[in-house]
């Protein structure tokens, strides 16, 4: 899969649960598989996986490529703490519906509502939200091609 990848130009998004996987993405990194600075996505509070905790996202961290991208979510309640988390260890973030429907308790999310809260928490943080052309950079990514008018 990552040869296909390869040669399609798709950057992967190495999504790891625990510290096994990191060591299983890495090697990928390097044997050569994964183009540019790879980018790993840590997975936290999901059973049988790490913790969704600050010393899990450190403990994964350590274990990355020194020229990784990384970024942490916690599924449900974890989601906005580990934005928080994530910032402070020097991260970047990923929230969505996919990983929590709520975005307080009993309050059901659209999905741009959640993105505006963990853009708030990143900001009042003092770090910088970046813009799709900035993170699209940031990542070596191609940049968006415009749709015909």
């Amino acid at each position: 899969m990552a040869r296909y990848a390869q040669e399609w130009g798709v950057k992967p998004e190495l999504e790891v649960f625990d510290m096994g996987q990191v060591g299983i993405a890495s090697r990928l990194v390097r044997k050569g598989l994964v183009d540019g600075d790879p980018l790993f996505q840590f997975c936290l509070g999901i059973d049988g996986g790490a913790a969704a905790s600050a010393e899990s996202i450190m403990a994964l961290k350590s274990m990355i490529p020194a020229n990784a991208v990384w970024a942490a979510f916690g599924i449900s309640v974890h989601e906005m703490p580990m934005v928080a988390q994530a910032v402070l260890l020097g991260g970047n973030v990923r929230v969505g519906l996919e990983d929590n429907l709520y975005l307080e308790r009993g309050v059901l999310a659209k999905n741009g509502q959640l993105v505006e809260k963990a853009a708030r928490i990143v900001r009042d943080l003092g770090a910088t939200v970046l813009s799709p052309a900035d993170a699209r950079r940031k990542l070596g990514l191609k940049q968006q091609l415009r749709k015909a008018a």
